[in-house]
Order: C-alpha cells, then sequence, then structure tokens
C-alpha cells in the first residue's frame, strides 16, 4: 500500500466501506461489486472485475489506488489473504439482521444483537453523505432556535441530540405532547432551525409538523434511515443512513444509526469553531461536576 498501513483492526472490506463516500461514482460501482462478492473476485482478471462491475479498466484501477494499493495484483492478494485466513479461523459468518423466532435461544441473543449493530454501522458509514452532514451543522450554528421532533424510539434520540446541543450553548427545545409540537412548529419563524427524526420517514406526526415548520420558513432537518421518503420531502436537508429493514428489529435498530448520526453532528459542529464550543462545553460540563460526589 501506499497511503500507509490500513489499521490492524480493520478488514480490507470494511475499509472500503469507510472510504465509500471519498470514491467517485464510478469507483463506488467497483466497490460495490467487491462488497457484494468477494469470494468471486479472488478468481478473476482486472478485464472481468471491470466488466462485471459495468465500468472501465482505468475505473478499476483508480479505485484501487483510491484504496492505498500500487495495483490490482496487489490488491487482489491482499484480499486472497484476508479471506483465506477467515477461512482457517473456521469460524461462521457473522449473521446480520435477523427475525426473532419462538425457537431463538437467549445464549444467542448477545452475538446477533452485537453483530447486527456492527452491520448497521457500517452500512451507515458506505451510505452516509458527507455533503448533507456538513450542510446540516452550518444550519444549525447559524440557528437562532433550533426545535427537534420525533416519535416512540425517536423521541429518545430526540433527547440526547438536545442535551448535547444544551452543552454547545444552542437554544434547543422538544416537545413530546403531539399538539405542543405542532403549535411549535407553527410559531418557527425564518432563522429558526426544524429537525425530524424518523426511522421510517413516515411517521404521521413528524411528516406533519416539518411540513408545517417548512412553511413558516424555516430551516427543516431530517435525520431517517431510507432515502426519499414522505419526511424527505419537507426537508432542506435529510442525513439517511443504512437503509436496511428489519423484520421485529426497527424498535431496537432504529436507535443503533440515530445515534451514531447525533454523534457525528455533535462532534461536526466542535470542530466547525473548535475554540469557541470546547469553551462552552468545558463551561457546562463544570456544572454538571459541580453537583456530582466526589470520589474520595
Amino acid at each position: 500500500m501506499v497511503k500507509g498501513c490500513r489499521m490492524v483492526e480493520s478488514t480490507l472490506l470494511f475499509f472500503i466501506r469507510r472510504e465509500y463516500a471519498k470514491l467517485r461514482k464510478s469507483e463506488q460501482k467497483v466497490a460495490d461489486y467487491i462488497l457484494q462478492n468477494p469470494d468471486e473476485v479472488e478468481q478473476l482478471s482486472i478485464a472481468e472485475v471491470s466488466r462485471k462491475a459495468a465500468c472501465s479498466q482505468p475505473t478499476t484501477m483508480r479505485f484501487v489506488r483510491a484504496i492505498g494499493y500500487e495495483s490490482y495484483t496487489e490488491f487482489k492478494r491482499a484480499l486472497m489473504e484476508e479471506r483465506q485466513e477467515k477461512r482457517r479461523k473456521d469460524k461462521p459468518e457473522i449473521l446480520y439482521g435477523y427475525e426473532l423466532k419462538k425457537t431463538e435461544r437467549i445464549e444467542g441473543i448477545p452475538a446477533k444483537v452485537i453483530s447486527t449493530t456492527i452491520k448497521l454501522l457500517e452500512d451507515t458509514l458506505q451510505n452516509i453523505s458527507v455533503k448533507s452532514l456538513k450542510k446540516a451543522i452550518k444550519l444549525l450554528v447559524e440557528a437562532r432556535d433550533i426545535v427537534i421532533y420525533g416519535v416512540e424510539n425517536s423521541n429518545s434520540t430526540a433527547c440526547d441530540l438536545m442535551t448535547k446541543l444544551l452543552y454547545l450553548g444552542f437554544q434547543c427545545k422538544i416537545y413530546e405532547d403531539s399538539y405542543l409540537q405542532t403549535i411549535s412548529a407553527n410559531n418557527l419563524r425564518e432563522g429558526d432551525v426544524a429537525i425530524g427524526i424518523s426511522y421510517s420517514g413516515y411517521s404521521r406526526t413528524t411528516v406533519d409538523v416539518m411540513k408545517l415548520a417548512k412553511r413558516t420558513g424555516a430551516a427543516t432537518i431530517c435525520i431517517t434511515n431510507f432515502e426519499d421518503t414522505l419526511l424527505s420531502r419537507y426537508s432542506d436537508v435529510c442525513i439517511c443512513a443504512s437503509g436496511e429493514q428489519f423484520l421485529y428489529g426497527n424498535a431496537i435498530f432504529s436507535r443503533t444509526t440515530q445515534t451514531a448520526i447525533v454523534d457525528m453532528i455533535y462532534m461536526g459542529i466542535l470542530l466547525y469553531d473548535y475554540d469557541k464550543y470546547t469553551k462552552r462545553l468545558d463551561r457546562n460540563s463544570q456544572i454538571i461536576n459541580d453537583r456530582a460526589y466526589k470520589n474520595n
């Protein structure tokens, strides 16, 4: 590799997912094919990979170099060694996504929950739009007032985001009552920001208040798991996560990607004006520290 060694704990396929958003659209076609067919790629030439990925050989080479390899041969060798090592360990494939069946055993739950969480976060890393994230952060730092809307499980994410924004010194609030959500959205005006959080993007209350907020002239941001939803139609910026849905798992795993996005926004704001926001964070954190019992 020419761009330094990959982190030891990261597999090559995970590294590709991590760099996915930085790739050109044409290079992402190569990445998509390799991520979906890693075992098959071991047997293919660069010409065959290019044909199956529906792109040119120069595009495949640009992809190879973009992830840090000098040649396709070097890349394929690294992939083969990694896959062979995986087979030597003789471990079953991690199960991504599952239905909770009557025959399930409690002993298997920890592995399934953790493996599903890992998969969702990897998908989020691959699908997240840095451009949208930057736009959302800019809207927030320039906002006069911020109101966050969410129902059911998304309300816990809303509370988390509100807490983090308050620590950074923003005027931010949430309303759990649907009537108060409607009234607050109607009272927004230009310069304010409304954030709607919905796993499906079709939660009636959240969609309705965001539609109302947009009519007032407020900027609107949505955090959801799927593209092209009803909620996204009323959002100036849409931050979309993994796009994968789980039967019987939505109530659990919706929080996984939402919480990760909240942390991305929080850290992004800190970097937007590091000295300003770390100073506010230190000042507000000290208030909490003063209210804690000392561990002598």
